[in-house]
């Protein structure tokens, strides 16, 4: 166990928001924890990583770092070489091994419903060409992403999510964490984007600590209480 208390450092994943974490950050604040949630940039893998990384190597002492959906791929690089990780904890999010990205991961099993679902739009990059980003459309998103919480709420989301860019999703990961940190993995079993039989294919082979419920991909909003039990859970270990 770690001498002090670590900070959990939080990370949306795609087609969401740091504000998706608000329910989560307000029960571990209550019970003392130190919480930070990094704005995931969504526009490559390493990139993201090394974004992340930095938001690491300026907090002090211990971390526990949570990644929702892509944010999994994101904490799976990131945290390699990071002495101060000691817990990676995975919400409905990818878990990659070494060259895997999140499109292959996602299509590794039938289920998810995502690509019929979103719209792509053109973004300019910094050498003048341009790149392509996903959105959910507006309409489809409350069934697609967060059909277990409430209407008003899903809208809100759908209308302030982040696209993230197609190149991120395609990317490899370069590091897989979790060989070295443990691992903590809360699976959705109602979860359109991320088939379920998916999230428990990669929480097995990453041996985490694993909690199963129904809920839709965005339980950070939908179940709070779960996700903070579990994130509470790694932080103490």
């Amino acid at each position: 166990m770690s001498t002090s208390s670590p900070t959990i450092v939080l990370v949306h994943g795609a087609f969401a928001d740091s504000s998706s974490w608000n329910d989560v950050i307000e029960t571990l604040r209550a019970q003392g924890h130190s919480v930070v949630a990094a704005a995931n940039p969504l526009r490559g893998l390493d990139i993201d990583a090394a974004y992340l990384g930095s938001v690491l190597d300026d907090i002090d002492g211990p971390c526990v770092l949570v990644g929702h959906s892509y944010g999994g791929s994101v904490i799976t690089v990131a945290a390699a070489g990071k002495v101060n990780v000691t817990a990676l904890v995975y919400i409905a999010a990818f878990i990659p091994a070494e060259g895997e990205s999140a499109l292959e991961l996602t299509d590794k099993f039938p289920g998810s419903t995502l690509g019929p679902t979103t719209r792509p739009a053109n973004y300019p990059l910094a050498d003048g060409n341009s790149g392509t980003e996903l959105y959910i459309r507006q309409d489809e998103f409350p069934g697609q992403f967060a059909a277990d919480v409430p209407a008003n709420t899903a809208e809100l989301m759908a209308a302030t999510q982040r696209p993230v860019a197609l190149a991120a999703l395609q990317e490899p990961a370069t590091a897989a964490a979790w060989r070295n940190i443990p691992a903590f993995a809360l699976l959705t079993t109602e979860d359109k984007n991320i088939p379920v039989q998916a999230q428990r294919f990669m929480a097995e082979r990453a041996s985490a600590h694993t909690v199963e419920i129904s809920a839709s991909h965005a339980v950070s909003v939908s179940a709070p209480g779960a996700v903070s039990e579990l994130i509470a859970a790694a932080a103490k270990q």
